[in-house]
């Protein structure tokens, strides 16, 4: 948490200056909304870890439709799955049941591109340092596999994002990201057949919906009809 607060005032600084340096020119941003999320790799299928998402952005506009934006923002991920089924297994009480919480502090870095001041698209990259992990696996009945292998603490994403002007300087967004390395590599034991165990790399995979508020946008260049 300490590490998502340095950013956070790092991203601050950089927009609060840049906009006294040039007020034509720089803009900062401020987003919050969630994620759904699964993990690639694991035995858990659909997005259905929810978690939340919030941060800071740094936009410098480069040309008339494009922009560089530096983010600061926090992720909730993971993966879920309810209880599937209830077997004994070796004295233990199994379920399929699955609960993974991954927390991370990401730097993502974007390029825009602006299409009448109503449509935006983009695309970049993303470092993510976790701060905290959770796994539970049969509702506690065994030990967590993270207990012996644990989360990498970086995570580098591949990001796509789409955002529409919804009023004036708020947007939507949606963004889908996905890991370029494995998060974590896995052994899984099937404790019903007798079979060689399969190891196998495990990926985060997420899309975020979003609100983003920009500061500091010039909305004198917006046509009539879309500045109403």
């Amino acid at each position: 948490m300490l590490d998502f607060l340095k950013y956070l005032i790092l991203v601050f600084l950089l927009f609060a200056l840049s906009s006294g340096l040039s007020a034509q020119r720089f803009q900062g941003a401020v987003m919050g909304g969630m994620n759904i999320s699964q993990v690639d790799g694991d035995e858990v299928f659909g997005y259905h870890r929810v978690g939340g998402h919030f941060g800071l952005a740094a936009i410098l506009p480069i040309k008339e439709k494009w922009d560089i934006t530096l983010e600061t923002v926090y992720n909730q991920k993971g993966a879920y799955q309810k209880p599937q089924y209830h077997d004994t297994v070796f004295g233990a009480v199994l379920t399929g049941e699955y609960n993974l919480h991954l927390n991370y502090v990401e730097v993502p870095v974007m390029a825009h591109y602006t299409d009448h001041y109503r449509y935006t698209v983009g695309a970049g990259f993303s470092y993510g340092r976790l701060v905290s992990s959770q796994e539970i696996e049969h509702n506690g009945a065994i030990p967590p596999y993270s207990d012996t292998v644990a989360f990498n603490k970086n995570d580098w994403d591949v990001l796509l994002d789409v955002q529409i002007r919804v009023w004036k300087r708020l947007k939507f967004n949606v963004r889908y990201s996905y890991s370029m390395a494995a998060i974590r590599e896995r052994v899984f034991i099937d404790p019903w057949e007798l079979k060689d165990p399969e190891s196998r790399k495990q990926y985060n995979n997420m899309l975020t919906f979003r609100l983003v508020y920009v500061f500091n946008e010039n909305l004198d260049k917006l046509t009539p009809n879309d500045n109403q």
